[in-house]
């Protein structure tokens, strides 16, 4: 009885390993999926002309070109000066909000007001200002930031154009002759 059990078990065994064999003898064949990913970047670039662009640190903002006569600018004048950025190469996509990081100079800043606009080319004058739509309100102080955002798509794939104008009210007192007013914007950006 003893040698019946011992047959049965070797038995079954044998066709255990037969199974086991015959599983790995099978073809067989795998598929595998990966992937590597890289952070991408946000970077904007300004120019003052439209069309050559570079990075401007706030220690060396871009010396925007107003019009004459800024450099002698009277009671009733406005002066223009163009100002664009788009998003470097490569860069994603962002949105952009113009504020003021300060005005200095011997205090014609508190005189002067301006707007900005975003305007659809690089003439920056009357004519396309007024065109253009408000990013700050006509008639603001100098201390005044943008508001709203605009958008910017990747890889340099659109620029905003933005038109500031000055203006020495009419009426300006005798006390603002001979004052200076040094002025920087900021344009932030984010990516979206």
């Amino acid at each position: 009885m003893l040698s019946r059990r011992v047959r049965a078990v070797l038995a079954g065994g044998l066709v255990l390993g037969v199974g086991a064999t015959m599983t790995l003898a099978a073809w067989n064949d795998s598929e595998f999926g990966g992937a590597t990913f890289t952070a991408g970047r946000f970077d904007i670039v300004g120019a003052i002309d439209g069309t050559t662009f570079s990075s401007h640190a706030s220690t060396a903002p871009a010396a925007l070109s107003f019009t004459a006569p800024f450099s002698a600018i009277a009671p009733g004048n406005t002066v223009h000066a163009l100002f664009s950025v788009r998003t470097a190469n490569p860069s994603v996509a962002g949105a952009l909000q113009l504020s003021v990081t300060s005005t200095a100079g011997t205090g014609l800043g508190s005189f002067l007001r301006y707007g900005v606009r975003t305007i659809a080319g690089t003439t920056c004058n009357a004519t396309t200002y007024a065109a253009g739509t408000a990013v700050v309100p006509d008639n603001s102080t100098m201390s005044t930031g943008g508001t709203g955002i605009q958008a910017v798509a990747a890889n340099g794939g659109s620029t905003v154009h933005y038109c500031f104008a000055v203006t020495l009210p009419v009426g300006t007192d005798n006390t603002a002759q001979g004052l200076t007013a040094i002025q920087t914007w900021q344009v932030a950006g984010a990516s979206t």
